[in-house]
């Protein structure tokens, strides 16, 4: 096991006092301030490599921030060594490719499951084993974005670990595979894409703690392909306040 010196956890740099039992995980580090401005009397515990964090409070309750980096690995790092210093209840906010045509640039995509493209995910369950979101995340983040009047889709996205092999198909090798999964995607309803979600789903299930998601659609290739309007959005503030105001719920819930 991997720990630096008083406990301090080896990637993240944390220790015990100064991690909430709530924690909001961007991928982007840069997010990280932006979020935590909304805590009360937040404060900068930690840097290293991909992985900042504040702490601060939400209704009386201590909750950090802490980035993720770009995929799998890298975020399930992060909450391995979260859970490890207490914390139980985890909400990712980042971003997706929407997918479904009804899915639009600025839409919110609360995840209730995530399709394991990615290889992290696999490391923790057996491939016919689904990565799920625990129920009360999503119920306090559908409550949030209806509270808020924020529009959002609930339902399944993609999680991969290539995003050229997403973006850019053709050019790879395996092309006809890559384009006929993701034709199977579509026709099964999947809202989008993203790269973290299966990671910590499996490791929440794997751990017994509860993991959500909340992702901000930046736009949707299917409908440029359509020929629909297809809007490019890179506000992340409608994400975040979903993220807080289910925070909030969820600690409401736990003092009934």
């Amino acid at each position: 096991m991997f720990a630096a010196s008083g406990n301090k956890q080896y990637h993240i740099g944390l220790t015990k006092e100064q991690v909430g039992g709530y924690v909001i995980m961007p991928g982007d580090p840069g997010r990280v301030p932006q979020i935590a401005a909304y805590l009360n009397n937040a404060e900068h515990m930690a840097q290293n490599r991909e992985y900042t964090t504040y702490t601060g409070y939400l209704n009386n309750e201590k909750v950090s921030v802490t980035s993720t980096g770009i995929g799998g690995p890298s975020a399930a790092i992060a909450i391995e060594e979260l859970i490890k210093l207490g914390a139980h209840t985890f909400i990712r906010v980042g971003t997706c490719g929407g997918m479904k045509l009804d899915v639009i640039g600025g839409d919110l995509v609360i995840a209730t499951a995530a399709i394991r493209g990615d290889g992290a995910s696999h490391e923790y369950l057996t491939p016919d084993y689904p990565a799920v979101a625990d129920f009360s995340i999503v119920s306090a983040l559908q409550q949030a974005a209806v509270n808020n009047e924020l529009r959002h889709h609930l339902g399944v996205v993609q999680t991969k670990d290539s995003f050229y092999g997403e973006t850019n198909p053709d050019s790879m090798p395996i092309a006809n595979y890559l384009n006929e999964r993701w034709q199977a995607y579509l026709r099964a309803g999947c809202l989008a894409s993203e790269m973290e979600a299966a990671a910590l789903f499996a490791v929440g299930l794997t751990r017994n703690v509860r993991v959500g998601c909340v992702l901000t659609a930046i736009w949707n290739v299917e409908r440029s392909h359509a020929g629909l309007d297809n809007p490019e959005f890179h506000d992340s503030s409608r994400a975040i306040t979903c993220a807080i105001n289910a925070i909030k719920v969820l600690i409401e819930n736990a003092k009934k």
